[in-house]
């Protein structure tokens, strides 16, 4: 082969654990209906709807959510604190917000937003977040226990190098999931140790299947190293109750694994019968201490009533490790240099907002709210239709920015989709894409018991527009079901 012709780099001489990858985010129902937007765009009479409708994505700012005003004008104040020294600054942002601005520039070294900070987190606000964090679960946290980050991918990513030594190594990975997890196992060669959720008793977990996972995985040779748990869940928008919570808690101390809390979703929950607690506080309340239980806590400003996903601020908890794990946490850390600034202040942000008696407190509650309630009635709405349709059940929407339905497909519908050699529910939710624009996620892409279907729909978009998606599904699905009738 001549040098001109020749490759240094082809996709059969890449990383084998790149190529394993499944393709979540690029897959055939995305792909398709980014064709479909390009065609509209050029041809608007082309289908018999004029826009697709992303119900895929869990993007709140590009969905239509605002943005909080409070966080947003201490964020430009800090990024331009030139406007400190205005006049009229005074007539255009909030007293407090001036005043919070003043306050976390003292704390960013040479008050430079778009310098360097300690790899592990500006010092002063990680004590902030520490403190939201004492005050969220009425337990002492330690700013050292604190490391910033550029949403919750990063230090997913960063804990699984850690814990994963080869493919001997396992991590116990909720399904359904998100493929977050079970993509950075597949990246560090680690082995999934599956456990189902349960759909019938509200996606709940199941301590006698985790037993059955752990000494199945155990007796297979595989050292099991940790346990991932989703609270709320994505994609199945379950609040875990207080009781099963602790039952994890037990599980992991028992049997010497790192509790791995996902709780991105906290402020996301649409149910007066439960409440988020956070697994440290679970434990705290148990008598469990830094020596009893290893937990990694992971938190991000990409959802809540706050959505800012581009902003990429988010956190990780580190309790219950030695000094000497600890320093490899903190050696792993340091090869980022730092999560960038604006992330680090708006976390700090979403964990101390405005008070009673703050000039904010009242516009800022006011947006929460209003955020917080149409989210629950689009949840609501959403389930209420699906559990009206032939073959549809949809566990209640408690939590997170999603529903879950279960799709109960008819035999020739799932014989139609293997002629195509596509998945039942890829089949599904294509046929819905190209008959009504909405965009789905299908379950297979999160993993579900086999046999059963599923797909993930968010309940971001803005409510006249979910009154829309509902009527067109409905069409849909009725028309759907009489054309694979068996």
């Amino acid at each position: 082969m001549s040098p001109a012709s020749a490759r240094a780099l082809t996709v059969d001489s890449l990383n084998p654990k790149v190529l394993a990858l499944a393709d979540h985010l690029g897959g055939a129902v995305a792909r398709r209906a980014e064709r479909m937007q390009k065609e509209l765009e050029t041809n608007p009479g082309l289908y018999p709807f004029n826009e697709i409708i992303y119900c895929n994505l869990s993007n709140p700012h590009y969905l239509g959510q605002q943005p909080i005003k409070f966080f947003r004008e201490v964020l430009a104040l800090c990024d331009y604190p030139h406007l400190l020294n205005c006049s009229v600054t005074s007539s255009i942002f909030s007293s407090d917000a001036i005043t919070r601005a003043r306050e976390i520039l003292d704390l960013i070294p040479g008050r430079a937003m778009g310098g360097y900070s300690h790899c592990q987190g500006t010092e002063g606000l990680r004590n902030a977040i520490a403190a939201g964090i004492a005050t969220r679960d009425a337990f002492p946290c330690n700013a050292e226990d604190i490391f910033l980050t550029d949403g919750a991918a990063a230090p997913v990513h960063m804990v699984m190098h850690l814990l994963i030594r080869d493919e001997k190594d396992g991590i116990l990975c909720p399904i359904p999931s998100h493929f977050l997890y079970t993509s950075s196992m597949a990246l560090c060669g680690a082995t999934l140790v599956p456990y189902y959720l349960d759909e019938s008793g509200g996606w709940a977990v199941s301590i006698s299947n985790l037993k059955k996972q752990l000494d199945g995985a155990r007796s297979e040779g595989i050292t099991v190293r940790g346990l991932v748990v989703v609270n709320p869940g994505n994609p199945t928008g379950q609040v875990l109750v207080k009781e099963n919570q602790c039952e994890i808690v037990e599980f992991c101390r028992n049997e010497n694994l790192v509790l791995l809390a996902d709780e991105v979703y906290q402020e996301n929950v649409y149910t007066d019968e439960k409440k988020f607690i956070s697994f440290k506080k679970i434990a705290r309340s148990m008598g469990f201490g830094e020596e009893d239980i290893s937990l990694i806590s992971f938190h991000s400003v990409s959802n809540g009533y706050y959505g800012e996903c581009g902003r990429r601020g988010g956190y990780m908890e580190v309790t219950g490790f030695n000094s000497e794990v600890r320093k490899q946490v903190y050696k792993v850390a340091s090869l980022s240099s730092c999560s960038n600034l604006a992330g680090q202040v708006l976390v700090s942000l979403v964990m101390n907002p405005p008070k009673v008696g703050d000039e904010s407190y009242t516009s800022y509650r006011e947006e929460r709210d209003r955020i917080m309630l149409s989210l629950s009635r689009c949840a609501e709405a959403m389930v209420q239709a699906f559990n009206s349709l032939e073959g549809l059940t949809c566990s209640k929407a408690e939590g997170a920015m999603f529903v879950f339905p279960s799709v109960r497909l008819p035999k020739r519908a799932i014989a139609a989709a293997e002629a195509m050699n596509a998945k039942p529910d890829v089949f599904y939710a294509l046929h819905l894409l190209e008959n009504t624009g909405i965009v789905v996620l299908p379950g297979s892409v999160f993993g579900q018991v086999p046999g059963t279907w599923h797909f993930r729909c968010t309940i971001l978009q803005q409510e006249e527009k979910v009154q829309l998606i509902i009527y067109r599904f409905k069409a849909f699905h009725k028309a759907f079901m009489e054309e694979f009738r068996d």
